[in-house]
């Protein structure tokens, strides 16, 4: 075949793969911008001292739009006690890349996050071991 075909036909299917290729779907729509939770979270009884940290670091960074205890807020952004946080699905990796980057809204209806400023790799560890134990105490693992 010639080269120009071939590079014409893979630049169709690219194009063609991102117009028809479906986006995810929002899994829950907001229905206002009230900032009432989102879901009811259980606390652990005792955190680790890292969770303990990254509650503090959660508190000053991430509560104002992911709500206390990590519950999300209406209209404002998601809960990170929820099954599409669970380890599997969104690793630590991906919570370190959303804050270091932010990251185009794919689950939710609450728009996109913007990075986070401020926060190194250890702090963001820290948080992650604090919504970790938070999911763990209700039931996701």
């Amino acid at each position: 075949m010639n080269r120009a075909v071939i590079i014409s036909l893979a630049v169709a299917v690219v194009v063609a793969a991102y117009v028809l290729y479906p986006r995810s779907k929002a899994v829950e729509p907001v229905a206002s911008n009230t900032g009432v939770a989102l879901v009811s979270v259980t606390l652990p009884q005792s955190l680790s001292e890292n969770a303990r940290i990254g509650a503090r670091v959660y508190e000053a960074k991430c509560l104002v739009c992911h709500g206390p205890n990590a519950e999300g807020q209406d209209g404002v952004a998601p809960p990170l006690v929820h099954k599409i946080y669970e380890p599997s699905h969104h690793g630590d990796e991906a919570f370190q890349r959303a804050v270091s980057q932010g990251v185009r809204a794919h689950h939710w209806r609450f728009g996109d996050m913007p990075p986070v400023q401020g926060l190194s790799r250890a702090d963001v560890a820290m948080i992650i071991s604090y919504v970790r134990e938070l999911q763990i105490a209700n039931g996701i693992r």
